[in-house]
């Protein structure tokens, strides 16, 4: 049930990020198929499913097929961990946080091999952008979390949450949870930081060579890390599920926690789609020197307070 809804919130966020950007820069979305253009998600996956699955001669075809497999198994399976209400989630490791930092650094593999496998000089370049900007980022994403840990003193996730009963972690780990997001915008590389897939200098970058369900894959496979990192933000800084219960029994309360914790994610997925509308894009030098330059020092000095601070008040 749980994969069944994470893929289905991934395909609509295809044409809810259509719908939001038309908005925003005044224009038409979809808006043919269906009321508001709600099939035009089915009318792509028909058209998808309907190309010819391509294999270019000069690939290496195993390789090939196995890339776009390795982006989606590694974000799906990161999922077992989220827990989306109190009780609710497929599986309560107490280093859950660790089991998706490891699930992050093998999605890196995918792009890698992608666009060595397609044997394409632009793909090649994607994939190699792609490795040393989630290989960096991923850096920064592990020390901004260290904060958190600090406060909470535990991996789990459930944990953090509870943790944040007093108050949220978005307040004094503002800066960790600024330095997290923009790390979570490279790993997905999504615009600003969509440099892996520069249309403009590489064709469509790591991707070039895929057609068919193999595209697809990598496409829904971006939209899923979206949601992790926006559900993972909503966890870990704004209070997971926590949220008023109205006075409700229960029975009736998971429903409620489950509709915060919704709720916060979807607004964070809002946030990841306004950075589209509105961002430009930087140029990759600049990319990797503002994560190693300005990212690191600050992941760092911010771990150094949170862990002086915890001492202090200890």
């Amino acid at each position: 049930m749980a994969l069944g809804g994470i893929l289905t919130v991934a395909a609509n966020l295809i044409w809810l990020e259509r719908r939001l950007l038309a908005l925003w820069q005044d224009r038409y979305g979809p808006n043919r198929v269906g009321p508001f253009g709600l099939f035009q998600t089915i009318a792509d996956a028909i058209k998808m499913f309907l190309k010819e699955d391509w294999i270019p001669p000069f690939a290496d075809k195993a390789v090939f097929v196995l890339a776009p497999c390795i982006i989606n198994a590694t974000a799906l399976l990161s999922f077992a961990v989220i827990p989306f209400a109190p009780g609710v989630q497929v599986m309560d490791l107490g280093a859950g946080l660790l089991f998706l930092l490891a699930m992050s650094s093998l999605g890196v593999y995918s792009v890698t091999l992608a666009g060595w496998a397609s044997n394409n000089k632009y793909a090649l370049l994607g994939g190699l952008r792609a490795s040393a900007q989630m290989l960096s980022y991923e850096v920064y994403m592990s020390l901004s979390l260290m904060g958190v840990v600090l406060m909470a003193g535990s991996l789990n996730l459930s944990e953090i949450v509870k943790a944040q009963e007093g108050m949220w972690f978005c307040i004094p780990q503002c800066v960790g949870m600024a330095l997290f997001f923009i790390a979570g915008i490279a790993e997905t590389h999504r615009l600003p930081f969509d440099l892996p897939e520069a249309e403009a200098e590489l064709v469509a970058g790591f991707h070039s060579e895929y057609s068919s369900m193999k595209f697809g894959m990598f496409f829904i496979g971006e939209y899923i890390g979206i949601t992790l990192i926006s559900a993972l933000t909503a966890l870990l800084y704004f209070g997971g599920w926590s949220g008023p219960l109205f006075g409700l029994s229960e029975n009736l309360a998971p429903f409620v926690q489950f509709g915060w914790f919704a709720l916060k994610t979807f607004i964070l997925i809002g946030f990841f789609i306004l950075l589209r509308a509105s961002m430009p894009r930087p140029r990759y030098d600049q990319l990797i020197e503002f994560g190693w330059k300005a990212m690191l020092p600050l992941s760092l000095l911010n771990l150094l307070v949170t862990g002086a601070v915890v001492l202090a008040l200890e």
